[in-house]
């Protein structure tokens, strides 16, 4: 495992000053099918990834959300868990907020990942059972265990949407476009909590996942299910991430509802 992080940390540094490099240089936008934004940099970004840990791992299986996916990935011991440029509308818009993820993972779930948000000249990184960084440094989550005031990473319309049993209290709410970089924030402590309950893409979550894992923080779906991920619908129907205090507490609040 310490063999691949400092690959995956390798190329995801340089993957990152790729990124930057192309949108200092301007993109090129369109939309894919479904319709949401991809540019040339998102798929500069998914090749140099490719190129850089499939010639060093030739053995693992790749999934990636700027590659076609392969099928033969489901057989393979470990595979890399791709997204090239996750919060593309951040990267577009010339905000911040995007970052380049990658994990390793093994038997369902993952053992290395590295999430770097280039913009910000942030990188977390995680191995199983290794503890989780921010820029080498220890990350862990907050210690709050109320929702009333607490930092939320959402959609502050859908909590504010009167069809809630029960109104939600008042929290800061913020979005970040990254769901692996929100997800990052809760691990570190930035936020309390992130909640997302639309559909999301293994891409989207696997470095994340251990990171706040290994930080002490959970990330399960609104049901309170734990994340597998190299299936062959590598889709999930939502996320709740907090510290261990109020995990249950938003379960308690989501757990009704009947997502696809």
């Amino acid at each position: 495992m310490t063999a691949d992080l400092d690959l995956i940390l390798d190329a995801a540094r340089e993957a990152g000053a790729l990124a930057l490099a192309a949108r200092a240089r301007g993109v090129t936008i369109w939309s894919k099918d479904g319709g949401s934004p991809v540019t040339d940099a998102d798929l500069a970004v998914d090749a140099l990834l490719k190129e850089r840990l499939r010639a060093a791992r030739p053995d693992y299986g790749w999934l990636s959300e700027e590659t076609v996916d392969d099928p033969a990935r489901l057989t393979t011991g470990r595979q890399f868990v791709v997204d090239p440029i996750d919060g593309t509308v951040a990267f577009m818009k010339d905000k911040p907020w995007f970052a380049v993820s990658v994990a390793v993972v093994e038997d369902g779930r993952p053992i290395v990942g590295v999430v770097h948000a280039p913009a910000l000249d942030e990188t977390y990184a995680a191995t199983l059972g290794g503890g989780a960084t921010l820029n080498g440094a220890p990350l862990a989550p907050s210690l709050s265990t109320a929702l009333d005031g607490a930092a939320m990473l959402g959609d502050a319309k859908m909590f504010a949407h009167p069809a809630w049993p029960q109104p939600w209290p008042p929290m800061r709410i913020e979005a970040r476009n990254s769901i692996a970089y929100r997800i990052c924030l809760v691990a570190a402590g930035a936020f309390d909590a992130a909640i997302a309950l639309t559909p999301k893409s293994e891409w989207d979550l696997a470095a994340a996942d251990l990171i706040c894992g290994e930080a002490g923080a959970l990330l399960t779906d609104h049901l309170g299910r734990k994340f597998a991920y190299n299936r062959p619908n590598p889709t999930v129907p939502s996320l709740v991430c907090a510290n261990r205090a109020l995990h249950p507490l938003i379960l308690s609040r989501v757990g009704h509802i009947d997502l696809p």
